[in-house]
């Protein structure tokens, strides 16, 4: 039984982020299950790329993103309780890391059609899959 769902969306693909978040709460729906949606933006990676941005850009850039993460989820799901989640750093990661954090037992993730350089490294859609302890519904646009 499902009982929580994370759905994990890219603001940098805003159109599908909004029907990934139709589908989840139609899932959430279904199985009567709360709903923790989260974004995760990606960090600098060393602090010699980080140098050649002002101080206080990340921060920024986070608070940017949970802003655009609460106006999309309203937008898109108006009245809906959902539990907001903005993590740095790599997305496969966070999105692991968050699962057990929030309990959830089905994790919704978006995934484009693969290209070259996805069948060399792995998506973040197929890592997820692989690592999680819990369900994955790869959604397809």
């Amino acid at each position: 039984m499902t009982t929580h769902i994370l759905v994990a969306i890219d603001l940098g693909h805003e159109d599908d982020a909004r029907d990934l978040l139709l589908e989840a709460a139609r899932q959430a729906d279904v199985h009567d299950a709360a709903l923790s949606v989260m974004t995760v933006v990606p960090d600098y990676g060393t602090s010699f790329v980080a140098s050649f941005f002002p101080m206080g850009t990340m921060k920024e850039a986070i608070v940017a993103a949970n802003k655009a993460l609460h106006t999309l989820v309203a937008d898109a799901l108006p009245g809906r309780q959902v539990q907001h989640i903005t993590e740095t750093g790599v997305v496969y990661e966070k999105v692991l890391k968050t699962i057990p954090r929030v309990h959830a037992d089905l994790v919704i993730v978006g995934a484009h059609k693969p290209d070259l350089a996805d069948r060399v490294q792995g998506p973040n859609s197929a890592r997820i899959a692989r690592h999680a302890p819990c369900s994955v519904l790869v959604w397809r646009r």
